[in-house]
């Protein structure tokens, strides 16, 4: 296969309109939230010297509300127009970055600002994250789902490559209220990117949303034992191992000693092994089989004693880089085969509680990091999140071993109706 076939392949899904719009204007907002975030946490450190503990709160209270209401925001993903949710979305998280810039340019910001905004955006998420998860069948269909949801990985992580990165360098000339502020304005992105798409050429299943709400969802996923295995590793990995918000601004300042310009590079450079994942992975073309999902979770968790074990900043960058590129290969392997393997009127609400498990236990499992690194130092919350995520993994093959030959190779199609275009009159 010639490298232009191999470049088509990966890129498939930016061939439909909506889909690339929608890429181009997540990637303008994805990265000013990873700038944003990076600032966040060099004005917690700041204001708090250095305290493991406040940037536990600041990541709970970002997170609790995803844990609380995202099954609700699936349901809503379900019964209501996505591209409206995402809209309503936006524009919410737009104002309260603007609320949070302006009390930084006062002067006046405090620690509980900044909980408090965080707590708001999290309100947010538990209805966006859902509804933009299922959307992206709308917008390519099912056949081009896995390469596009490939894509959304790379996009993101390229935005937490030059995120972090750019927030560094601005912190260094213009402070962190100039990176809030750009932040607020790099939500537009998405906004116009919604806007502009056109309504009639988007995938609606002509099933309409299954009744019975939340219950009816975890009914679903509990009938289904090919999707419980990856969530119940989404949640070990997420709730012990992906706490790096909590972990790589301690590890930079407090055992490597870096400054604003360098503060990024460790959240930079687990980016990058992030995207080349999320690249590799565009080639996908089916639903992945249950031995993929599990061989990533065991080589996150060699991956992430590494990192905890680095003697020294760059070999930190490497092993961070590995990792990234393990739990980007393990989190795709995971949401393709359970979103692939789930019906198009489930999808928002599986998606949904795939969401809590993945980012709804971060609160938990930031405070538990927060309190490990402030007892033990910020080595530990790496090397001993990656001994649990690997006992895990490896109990979790011996459990699929046993029956691995009679159904772990079986994939579970998506139904037809999931790739039905809906009529121009349904936008």
């Amino acid at each position: 296969m010639s490298g232009g076939a191999v470049l088509r392949g990966m890129t498939a899904s930016l061939r439909v309109r909506n889909f690339r719009l929608f890429t181009l204007g997540q990637l303008a907002s994805v990265t000013g939230t990873w700038m944003m975030f990076t600032a966040q946490d060099w004005l917690v450190l700041r204001l708090t010297g250095d305290s493991a503990a406040a940037l536990s709160a600041v990541t709970a209270a970002q997170f609790a509300p995803v844990l609380l209401l995202t099954l609700l925001g699936g349901r809503m993903a379900d019964r209501y127009d996505k591209r409206r949710l995402l809209l309503a979305a936006n524009l919410a998280s737009a104002v309260l970055a603007c609320l949070l810039a302006a009390a930084a340019l006062s002067g006046e910001l405090r620690l509980w600002h900044i909980i408090g905004c965080a707590a708001g955006l999290g309100v947010v998420n538990a209805v966006e994250i859902p509804a933009r998860m299922s959307f992206v069948s709308e917008m390519v269909g099912g056949e081009l789902l896995p390469n596009a949801s490939a894509l959304s990985a790379a996009y993101f992580n390229t935005a937490r490559v030059l995120g972090p990165a750019a927030a560094g360098a601005l912190i260094s000339v213009w402070g962190a209220p100039a990176v809030m502020l750009l932040n607020t304005v790099s939500y537009l992105g998405t906004v116009v990117a919604l806007a502009r798409m056109r309504p009639q050429e988007l995938y609606r299943g002509t099933a309409r949303a299954a009744r019975g709400g939340v219950v009816a969802g975890l009914r679903y996923v509990a009938a289904r034992r090919d999707l419980l295995l990856p969530l119940a590793l989404v949640a070990l990995l997420a709730l012990v191992g992906f706490n790096f918000q909590v972990t790589l601004p301690l590890l930079a300042r407090t055992v490597f000693g870096t400054g604003a310009g360098t503060f990024g590079l460790l959240t930079a450079a687990m980016a990058a092994g992030s995207l080349v994942a999320a690249l590799v992975t565009t080639v996908r073309r089916g639903r992945p089989r249950q031995r993929v999902v599990l061989a990533a979770a065991v080589a996150f968790g060699v991956a992430e004693i590494a990192s905890g074990l680095a003697p020294t900043f760059p070999v930190a960058l490497l092993s961070l880089a590995l990792t990234g590129f393990a739990m980007i290969v393990f989190s795709q392997a995971a949401n393709h085969r359970i979103q692939l393997g789930t019906e198009s009127a489930y999808r928002g609400r599986v998606m949904a509680l795939y969401t809590v498990i993945y980012q709804g236990t971060t609160p938990v499992g930031a405070l538990l990091t927060g309190w490990l690194a402030g007892a033990a130092g910020a080595r530990s919350g790496l090397w001993v999140a990656g001994v649990i995520c690997l006992a895990g993994a490896l109990g979790a093959c011996a459990l699929a071993a046993p029956r691995g030959r009679r159904s772990g190779a079986r994939p579970v199609p998506v139904r037809p109706e999931a790739d039905e275009r809906a009529s121009a009159s349904s936008g």
